[in-house]
């Protein structure tokens, strides 16, 4: 079993995951924004956004996924917090702003956002897709397939792409390279993610996938090892130490 712990750590990153709500980290749980409340762990003192992403860079995590929920819900996109992590830290950012334009996208770039994700929840036309890809190369966009126990959130119209695997197939021939397969009714829920439609999409696709929403322990990381995901974002299972800092550190998961 050691063996493909020291496995991961070459081939599968382990990010993890803030939610920015009225300016605080907030426990994001089952997509259920209105009740999201304050991060409370014994692994922060506060829920201030710059003295976790401090912790989390000391912690040995090189990379994370931003949730600008603030931008989502209100586009009240915090700029000022984006140039203050950059300041702090040297983590890279993957920033879920609920990107639907080029203007938005650049401003981020400028805060020196290391990725932007644009999801389907927010995503209004599919051919931004293929316009963001061409203008900031495909490796500085992200596709995230938000879910909603399984059925894909939109404001676009998917026509006869309703099944994932169909609408990722699009988004792949559109020139996207990577994808963040979300299912938000399993956030924060510690209930394991969809194995049957990562094995599908991975088995289907030539993408770099990356997962959350539902990841429970280090067993979860291994089988998604195993499968070839690209990373795995992880929130509620660090944060309430069923995924313990130390262990991921003995294991070599992070340095």
């Amino acid at each position: 079993m050691i063996s493909l712990y020291n496995l991961i750590m070459d081939t599968m990153k382990i990010i993890p995951v803030i939610d920015i709500l009225n300016g605080k980290v907030v426990h994001a749980k089952g997509g259920i924004r209105n009740e999201y409340q304050p991060l409370k762990t014994s692994l922060f003192a506060s829920s201030n956004p710059i003295d976790i992403v401090i912790k989390l860079e000391k912690m040995g995590f090189k990379d994370l996924y931003l949730a600008d929920l603030d931008s989502i819900i209100k586009k009240q996109t915090n700029f000022s917090l984006l140039e203050n992590i950059r300041d702090s830290s040297k983590i890279d950012l993957m920033v879920d702003a609920g990107v639907t334009n080029k203007d938005l996208a650049i401003r981020l770039f400028k805060r020196n956002v290391t990725k932007v994700i644009v999801g389907t929840e927010t995503l209004v036309s599919i051919v931004f897709l293929k316009d963001a890809v061409e203008f900031f190369g495909k490796d500085k966009i992200i596709v995230s397939l938000d879910l909603a126990n399984g059925k894909i959130l939109n404001r676009f119209n998917l026509k006869g792409q309703k099944r994932p695997e169909a609408f990722l197939e699009t988004v792949e021939n559109l020139g996207v390279s990577q994808i963040i397969i979300l299912d938000l009714a399993r956030v924060g829920s510690k209930k394991g993610v969809n194995i049957q439609l990562i094995k599908k999409i991975l088995r289907n696709l030539k993408l770099d996938v990356y997962v959350g929403g539902g990841i429970r322990d280090i067993e979860d990381l291994i089988e998604l090892k195993q499968l070839g995901v690209s990373g795995s974002l992880i929130g509620t299972a660090l944060y309430s130490k069923t995924i313990d800092i130390d262990d991921l550190r003995n294991k070599k998961l992070i340095s």
